[in-house]
């Protein structure tokens, strides 16, 4: 009977390819960034074999006959996770939010915003995002569609923690619609109406498989919010499934609510105050910070049709949001690397993703800092730390390099992606 199983098993294996070898390769670092120790380390090889970190260790310890990838002349880092995007939507700068919002839902259907979606998924990769968080705006459960696309391999995109429909009081965020056409709203919001329908909803969720719960503690410019009540019970139902609950947030008030009712993190928080950013920190509860450059800015006001005279915004923008973020680290707030960007302002999603890291360093983060706010504390807010994030055995094999030098000239290295590998798989191999 043995001898029968063992036949049958390798049988199996033949047919399923289960036993293949899989491939191995060493990558050779002539610099490799340690996302937990928040350091960079001279002359490591990385041994990766299918999709998977099997040690980090010295040049001498590569076999003989060994496949080699030499990035001895690159900075090596994990992939770079985006924690707050928007992959199926999308917007001209000249839009209004809402006005979009209706006629994308009612003039497209899902099957061309899916579409659309897969095509910008591939350009994170471009630029070294293998992972992002999506966080709403994607119809019923169109990104949860999409990771699993991507995870199949019928379409090449980052590994993407789904959040479904946002949760959100009356209107969601969408202004503007009249009575009797408030259903539309609920083809991209998940509309609470009390604290027995907040936990009905969280079960939806879990029902089609989201990686996290994403509300909106406010829905500026709408007037509605969510009590604290009903977010308390999203996220006492949301932990009972092991998943983390992520506020939107606009004013103070709502993140403190937010924060009181036991989110794990705050999402924008442009306005918070310093009593809430001290809340925030004694209760370990994140800030994800959606900054854009200057140069975003200033390209978005042309786009969007801003005379040269009323640009003066832009600068009072940017020092509102430095300030804030200088309060944020010197209260001791976790920061988590986000983009929000969701408006088309020329190139490609990807692109646009990777303005977060300028817009970081023009608010004074250190180089080092914002590569961890982008890896390793994303990852640990992820609950993937040992996953993602990180170089190290055990983890998936997402590495990318860099060249340059990415303490010295940050912006200019962070643009320059020589190298993509996600889940062991290569998507861009372009040493200079």
């Amino acid at each position: 009977m043995h001898k029968l199983f063992l036949l049958l098993f390798l049988a199996l294996c033949s047919l399923a390819s289960v036993c293949a070898q899989q491939n191995e390769v060493y990558i050779k670092a002539g610099h490799l960034y340690d996302s937990e120790q928040n350091i960079i380390i001279k002359n490591k090889v990385i041994q990766v074999k299918g999709n998977t970190i099997v040690s980090i260790g010295d040049f001498n310890s590569i076999p003989k006959h060994a496949e080699i990838l030499d990035l001895t002349e690159y900075t090596v880092l994990p992939g770079l996770i985006d924690a707050h995007t928007h992959v199926l939507f999308s917007q001209d700068a000249t839009e209004d939010f809402s006005e979009h919002s209706i006629h994308s839902l009612t003039m497209e259907s899902d099957a061309i915003r899916a579409l659309r979606g897969s095509k910008r998924a591939k350009s994170y990769l471009d630029v070294g995002i293998t992972t992002v968080k999506e966080l709403g705006n994607s119809g019923l459960f169109l990104d949860v569609a999409l990771r699993d696309a991507i995870t199949e391999g019928t379409i090449e995109g980052p590994r993407i923690f789904a959040s479904g429909p946002i949760l959100a009081a009356t209107g969601g965020q969408i202004y503007g619609v009249s009575p009797k056409h408030q259903d539309l709203i609920d083809l991209e919001y998940r509309i609470i109406s009390g604290v027995e329908d907040a936990k009905i909803a969280v079960r939806e969720h879990v029902n089609q498989k989201v990686d996290l719960i994403k509300i909106c503690a406010d829905n500026i410019p709408n007037n509605t919010h969510l009590s604290i009540a009903e977010m308390k019970a999203i996220v006492e139902t949301a932990n009972g499934y092991d998943l983390t609950v992520v506020a939107h947030s606009i004013t103070n008030q709502s993140a403190w609510n937010a924060i009181q009712a036991g989110v794990h993190g705050i999402e924008h928080g442009f306005n918070l105050a310093d009593s809430t950013l001290t809340l925030m920190a004694n209760k370990k509860v994140f800030l994800v910070p959606t900054e854009n450059s200057k140069t975003y800015m200033e390209t978005y006001s042309n786009l969007a049709g801003y005379d040269d005279d009323d640009l003066g915004w832009i600068a009072n923008y940017l020092a509102r949001m430095k300030n804030r973020l200088d309060r944020a680290i010197e209260k001791g707030v976790t920061i988590v690397a986000g983009s929000d960007n969701y408006t088309d302002i020329g190139g490609t999603r990807g692109e646009s993703s990777r303005d977060m890291f300028r817009a970081y360093f023009e608010a004074g983060m250190k180089p080092l800092d914002i590569l961890q706010s982008a890896t390793y504390t994303s990852a640990l807010n992820l609950n993937k730390q040992n996953e993602l994030g990180v170089l190290k055995p055990g983890a998936k094999a997402d590495i990318i390099a860099v060249k340059g030098n990415i303490t010295t000239d940050f912006i200019t290295t962070i643009k320059d992606v020589v190298f993509v590998m996600k889940d062991g798989v290569v998507y861009v191999s372009n040493p200079k």
